[in-house]
């Protein structure tokens, strides 16, 4: 079973599948692992996402690390552990979600704007770092943060991530990114996210 440091190693781009049904989880998954993904996130504001999730993580659960975004209470940590994710990821930095992921042995990844936000998820146990929005946050800011944090610690960037603009985050610091519809929206076709999956992994394999 593949851990997160590997995954983001072996690529650094997260795909996160907002409006996944599970009908489609599977095949929407298959697209994005041949494509090379292995970090997928399944926000909890989809249609039956812990379906989803269960889905994803029993036929590609050695290949990839599977989890949830949008996850705000501690009940729904413990839902997606049980619907066999082992990513948490939030759009806020919730000390209590972190503790009862960290409890879980789970990767807690929370949203973070501040320095002040920053070191207090490292302290709980944040496995990674989410810079969110990105559109607020230019490469020049996560440079700074990035000059101040631990040096060990791994940063995303999520929101507004396009092929054509990582390079200056990556620059500055970012280990990952966070993708949203300029990969997946659930109207778009098998052939369409395939084309926008190997947009990004090309666009990565250029400036790493």
């Amino acid at each position: 079973m593949v851990d997160l440091g590997s995954a983001l190693a072996a690529n650094p781009l997260i795909a996160i599948l907002r409006g996944l049904k599970p009908k489609n989880a599977g095949s929407v998954s298959g697209v994005l692992i041949d494509a090379g993904f292995r970090i997928i996130e399944v926000p909890l504001n989809s249609p039956s996402p812990l379906d989803s999730i269960t889905k994803i993580s029993s036929q590609y659960g050695e290949k990839a690390v599977v989890g949830a975004g949008t996850v705000l209470t501690v009940d729904r940590v413990k839902a997606v552990a049980d619907a066999g994710g082992r990513l948490i990821v939030s759009p806020n930095m919730n000390p209590d979600v972190g503790r009862a992921a960290s409890e879980l042995g789970l990767h807690w990844c929370p949203g973070v704007m501040t320095p002040t936000e920053a070191f207090a998820a490292l302290e709980i146990g944040a496995s990674v770092l989410k810079f969110f929005p990105a559109e607020m946050m230019p490469p020049s800011a996560i440079a700074a943060m990035r000059a101040v944090l631990p040096k060990h610690t791994v940063l995303a960037a999520v929101g507004g991530i396009k092929p054509d603009n990582m390079k200056p985050y990556f620059d500055a610091g970012t280990d990952g990114f966070g993708l949203g519809s300029a990969l997946f929206k659930p109207d778009y076709s098998l052939d369409d996210i395939a084309k926008r999956a190997h947009e990004f992994v090309k666009a990565v394999k250029e400036f790493e």
